[in-house]
């Protein structure tokens, strides 16, 4: 949503302000220059990434668009399915749990919370240190170790679609001087066709400079920062029930451990101790 609304008001401001200065709006279209910036803004693009990368900015400006998953109430429902998960441990010994975390996709447990098992890496994440914690040969200090390997490679993989945009963006000023210089080189046709003809052609030209800033400043660049955040917000769920993990395996409660979890989480986004109690309790 945020998307939209700040497009909405960088194209508004801005165009707004140029026909109230006294600008022909019409000046502005010129297709030819949009298909010139955007069409080699595309192929840089697509030059520049692996086609997983390409995939993954594309499902993150929809992600953009639709709202991010990653809010209160998703973390916590990872709040509360790492609770439940470690209570039965708690209470029926580890090797109670392998059937959920072998197959979370039948399990009782997983499967009270659709929203943490749609983000697939997450699952796997939380499943396979449970597994490790089943075998019992691993050292919290080392586990520690293992997971923060393990997040310093996701975060990379996260982070890798806002770089990937972010540079797009820096490369759309350069872009629109070419699409520039390409207008000037059909002006120099108009020499002898008067002040008019070339005025407008002048003119013309200029635009892809100007679409060129507009586009990367106004657009692209605010969108990989929106990319970015949006990364945050999604280590922070691991980061959540690293946390969490961590404390079960040095012996805190249930309720003690995902407490550890939530005190993981950014504070606009971190419920209460009494929400997630009663979330908990309500499951």
């Amino acid at each position: 949503m945020g998307l939209i609304v700040g497009s909405i008001i960088v194209l508004v401001s801005v165009l707004a302000g140029y026909t109230l200065h006294g600008g022909n709006l019409m000046v502005l279209w010129q297709p030819t220059e949009v298909l010139i910036i955007g069409g080699a803004a595309l192929g840089a693009f697509i030059i520049a990434n692996p086609m997983g990368t390409i995939k993954d900015v594309f499902r993150g400006v929809i992600r953009l668009l639709t709202g991010s998953p990653y809010n209160k109430a998703f973390y916590m429902d990872l709040l509360s399915l790492l609770y439940d998960i470690f209570d039965k441990s708690r209470k029926q010994g580890v090797m109670a749990i392998e059937e959920d975390i072998d197959n979370p996709g039948e399990s009782p447990i997983f499967t009270r919370y659709p929203a943490v098992m749609k983000s697939t890496h997450l699952t796997d994440f939380i499943t396979d240190y449970l597994r490790i914690i089943s075998a019992g040969n691993m050292a919290p200090h080392e586990l520690e170790s293992l997971m923060d390997q393990e997040l310093e490679t996701r975060q990379q993989e996260l982070e890798e679609p806002a770089h990937a945009v972010n540079k797009i963006a820096d490369a759309l000023p350069g872009l629109g001087i070419v699409a520039a210089v390409l207008g000037i080189v059909i002006t120099m046709n108009f020499m002898s066709e008067g002040p008019d003809k070339i005025g407008m052609s002048v003119a013309a030209a200029l635009v892809g400079t100007f679409l060129g800033i507009w586009m990367g400043y106004g657009f692209v660049g605010p969108t990989s920062i929106a990319l970015e955040h949006h990364a945050k917000y999604e280590l922070r769920a691991y980061e959540c029930a690293k946390a969490a993990i961590l404390a079960t395996v040095s012996g805190q409660a249930p309720q003690m451990a995902i407490e550890f979890g939530r005190k993981a989480l950014p504070s606009d986004k971190r419920p209460s101790f009494q929400e997630l109690n009663d979330h908990v309790r309500s499951r």
